[in-house]
C-alpha cells in the first residue's frame, strides 16, 4: 500500500513537474516571438493577445480573467483532478508571462524583436513551434492551459479526434475575428499560420509520447519476469502456451503492452532475470483498454 502511494505521488510530481516545463515552452513562445511582431492565434491567449496590441491591456491580466469563467466548464465535465491541475496551469501561466515579459522588456518597457525587424514570419514560426511543443508537454501529463483547451479536451473525452485539430475548429472564429478589429489580412494569415504549424506540433508531441510497443518474450524464468514487470513496471503480463516446433518443449510466451518510454525498463529487468531471454518488440498503432487510451467508438 505504501509502495503504491510512493508510485502515485511520483507520478503526480512528474506530472507537474513536466506541465510546468510545458507552460515555460509556451510563454517564451509569446514573449519572445510573437507579442514583439504582434502575432496572434487562437485559443483565450489569443484573445488576450488582441487585447493587449488594442489597449496594451498586458495578456496575462486578460488571460487569468477570462480563464477563470472556464474553470467552472473543467470542474463540473473534467472532474477535480483535471480541474486541479488546469487551475496550477493557469495560474503558473499567469505568472510566467509577466514574468518573461518582465525579463525581456527594454529600458522602455517594449518588448525587443529579437531577430530583427521585417523577421515576422519566422518569429511565427518559431514561436509557434515552441507554444504546440509546450501545450503538447501540457497534454501529454494530463494538465491544460485553460480556455479553449478545455473545449478540446471535453470533445476528445467522448469522441475519437485529436487535440490538436480540435482545437483548430475551435480557434478558427477567433483568429477570423481578428480582421473585424484591425482591418489588415497580414494578421489573420501570420494567425492561421501559427494555428496549422502548433496544431502538427501538437499532435507529434502527443503521438510521440503515447506510443504503444508489445513484447513477445520467450524464457524459461517466465514467471520470474511476468512478476517483476507487473510489479516493477506496472504493466499488464499475459501468459500464453507455446511449443517450440525444432525441440518439440513446451514453454510459456510471455506478452506485454506497453509505453514505448516505459521499454527500457523492460529489457533491463529482463537481462537481469535471464540474459539469455529471446524477446521480440514491436511497435503496435493503438493501444485501448486500462492503462491506454479509452475507446471512442458510437
Amino acid at each position: 500500500m505504501e509502495a503504491l502511494l510512493k508510485r502515485k505521488l511520483g507520478r503526480e510530481a512528474k506530472d507537474y513537474l513536466a506541465i510546468t516545463f510545458g507552460l515555460i515552452c509556451y510563454a517564451i513562445g509569446w514573449a519572445a516571438f510573437l507579442l514583439p511582431y504582434q502575432i496572434t492565434t487562437g485559443g483565450v491567449t489569443g484573445i488576450s493577445a488582441i487585447i493587449y496590441y488594442a489597449t496594451g491591456l498586458e495578456i496575462q491580466v486578460s488571460y487569468f480573467i477570462i480563464n477563470a469563467v472556464f474553470m467552472g466548464i473543467a470542474l463540473k465535465i473534467l472532474g477535480p483532478k483535471f480541474s486541479l491541475k488546469t487551475i496550477y496551469a493557469i495560474f503558473m501561466l499567469t505568472f510566467l508571462l509577466w514574468f518573461f515579459q518582465m525579463l525581456l522588456k527594454d529600458e522602455n518597457g517594449h518588448l525587443p524583436q529579437l531577430l530583427g525587424p521585417g523577421q515576422d514570419f519566422m518569429a511565427c514560426v518559431i514561436g509557434a513551434g515552441l507554444l504546440g511543443f509546450g501545450i503538447g508537454i501540457v497534454f501529454c501529463n494530463n494538465g491544460s492551459t485553460g480556455g479553449t483547451d478545455i473545449i478540446a479536451w471535453v470533445i476528445n473525452k467522448y469522441k475519437d479526434v485529436t487535440l490538436g485539430r480540435m482545437m483548430m475548429y475551435c480557434d478558427i472564429v477567433i483568429i477570423s475575428s481578428c480582421y473585424i478589429i484591425f482591418q489588415d489580412w497580414r494578421r489573420v494569415l501570420f494567425g492561421f499560420c501559427v494555428l496549422f504549424i502548433m496544431s502538427i506540433v501538437i499532435d507529434y508531441v502527443i503521438n510521440t509520447t503515447r506510443q504503444s510497443v508489445q513484447f513477445l518474450i520467450f524464457s524459461r524464468k517466465h514467471e520470474e519476469i511476468a512478476e517483476a514487470i507487473s510489479t516493477k513496471v506496472d504493466r499488464g503480463v499475459t501468459l500464453l502456451d507455446g511449443k517450440g516446433w525444432y525441440s518439440k518443449q513446451e514453454m510459456k510466451v510471455v506478452v506485454v503492452l506497453a509505453k514505448k518510454s516505459e521499454s527500457l525498463d523492460i529489457f533491463r529487468l529482463i537481462k537481469d532475470i535471464d540474459p539469455n531471454a529471446f524477446i521480440s518488440q514491436s511497435n503496435v498503432v493503438g493501444v485501448y483498454g486500462e492503462g491506454f487510451e479509452k475507446l471512442k467508438v458510437k
